[in-house]
């Protein structure tokens, strides 16, 4: 109080002064308390996270908040402050309480920015008992039970794909890999659970109708930390100042797609929104809960399954291994093992997985009532708290050389258990992937018959070095491009 008061009298009672002068004072202060005094004081990481949180929205809006916080990591260890009152941890032990034990910590609030058209979704809802009755409606859906009684129809999407693929090589011309997976993600996702395909693997256009819209949710990640009142002014803001004709279009697309879907659902369907609307669900609402079903089933997986096909083609002597493996398998007829029990296919689809980051930054849980100890450091209630994909999956130690596409590391005799620990595709708990079964399945059938089909071969990836990425919650392919092209005389 002295010091103000010798500062408001240097400056002579001006008023403009005098409101810089406190203002200045009071975010000084802050910081000071901030960096000394906070309940997370104790958590190292640099100096300005611990200050403000900006630092964290600025990485976030640019794209590379994991590459960023892994560098922290090496410098700070396995906790690392990222805003006042956030921490990203390293260490996969933390996974059981933050995400598995007794149903998990609860979700941030910053989910809530992933809602749609003001509903809360299955994903995006902070509260279970919201959550509770409409993951029971729709759970059944993505038993091995139901997916597997649906194969013919999965492998029917596969093919067409596969089809696609080979007609698109023999033009000559580069195939965009991540438009080809995610047509067959979004048929697929549509087909098992709409039971109405899609059918985008026959567009031909350079770009699936859907994308535009899949991008708009991806590109909320820029901003997922942010309040979510602060969030809707600005999506406000960027739709009224800066429309996107594509977006737009795309938008359309999908809404006539929901729209037809959700109001010819017949009573007592068994169907996705059919389901929904059995639990007393309005249409608005199960519309929404459609629409994010066809966002993240179309995003994640297709971002996965291009990473096998073109990682696949990079190493053609792991690509010969798994057709060799495949194919034998095929010939034994009704003896024929289920794929999913192939080991070196399963060591594709897992190593994939690992290293496709579509999903690559924490995923921020809240502590509650009474705090959390993790290791002897403590952490008071209402701090936010959370593992990356990028970090577990990119750990030297449980992954040696992690940024190679390895399969082998995940055969019987090579698999660690360091390596079972850190692998977290899907999340983990009762708030994990609800899709993950059927987006396993794709990822299995995919590569099955694109190694039966042989179509891979002679491929060549045209992007040299690694695929750049925007590190937002759901990765964004940098020129939205994963491309290989085919030698005419090889295919």
């Amino acid at each position: 109080m002295a010091l103000l008061e010798v500062i408001l009298s240097a400056i002579g009672g001006n008023p403009v002064l005098s409101i810089v002068a406190i203002t200045v004072l009071a975010l000084l202060s802050r910081s000071v308390y901030r960096v000394t005094l906070h309940p997370l004081a104790h958590i190292p990481g640099p100096l300005l996270p611990k200050i403000t949180s900006l630092w964290l929205h600025y990485h976030a809006y640019i794209g590379d908040e994991a590459t960023v916080i892994h560098q922290a990591h090496l410098q700070y260890g396995t906790l690392v402050r990222v805003s006042p009152g956030e921490v990203d941890i390293s260490d996969a032990d933390a996974v059981n309480a933050i995400y598995v034990s007794k149903g998990g910590f609860p979700k941030a609030p910053c989910y809530a920015n992933f809602d749609i058209d003001g509903h809360k979704t299955i994903f995006s809802t902070t509260d279970n008992d919201q959550r509770a009755p409409r993951a029971k409606a729709i759970v059944p859906m993505f038993s091995t039970k139901s997916i597997r009684d649906n194969e013919a129809a999965l492998y029917g999407c596969v093919n067409r794909m596969v089809e696609r693929m080979q007609e698109e090589a023999e033009t000559g011309r580069p195939v965009n890999l991540l438009n080809l997976s995610r047509s067959l993600a979004v048929d697929a996702v549509s087909t098992h659970l709409f039971q109405e395909n899609y059918n985008g693997t026959s567009e031909k256009g350079k770009r699936l109708s859907l994308s535009a819209f899949v991008d708009a949710f991806v590109a909320v990640g820029r901003f997922f930390y942010l309040p979510n009142t602060v969030f809707m002014w600005l999506e406000w803001a960027i739709e009224t100042c800066m429309p996107d004709k594509h977006t737009i279009d795309s938008m359309r697309v999908v809404d006539k797609f929901v729209d037809s879907l959700v109001d010819s659902t017949p009573q007592g369907s068994q169907n996705y929104p059919g389901r929904l609307l059995a639990a007393g669900l309005d249409k608005s609402e199960v519309k929404s809960q459609c629409k994010d079903l066809l966002f993240a089933g179309t995003d994640s997986t297709g971002m996965n399954l291009a990473t096998i096909c073109r990682n696949l083609a990079m190493y053609p002597d792991k690509y010969e291994r798994l057709r060799n493996e495949v194919v034998s398998n095929a010939a034994l007829g009704s003896q024929a093992q289920e794929v999913q029990a192939l080991p070196y296919l399963s060591a594709v689809v897992r190593e994939g997985l690992r290293i496709s980051m579509a999903n690559p930054t924490r995923l921020p849980h809240v502590v509650p009532s009474g705090g959390w100890t993790f290791k002897g450091v403590h952490f008071p209630e209402g701090a936010i708290v959370g593992c990356a994909g990028y970090e577990l999956h990119f750990n030297a130690i449980a992954f040696p050389d992690p940024q190679a596409f390895k399969p082998e590391r995940w055969l019987e005799g090579n698999v660690t258990e360091q390596a079972n620990k850190y692998w977290f595709a899907f999340g983990a708990g009762s708030r994990a992937c609800i899709a993950r079964n059927l987006a396993t399945t794709e990822l299995y059938f995919a590569t099955q018959k694109l190694a039966e089909s042989n179509v891979l071969r002679g491929a060549k990836a045209v992007q040299e070095g690694e695929i750049e990425i925007y590190e937002w919650f759901n990765s964004s392919v940098k020129d939205e491009k994963i491309e290989l092209i085919w030698e005419k005389t090889k295919i």
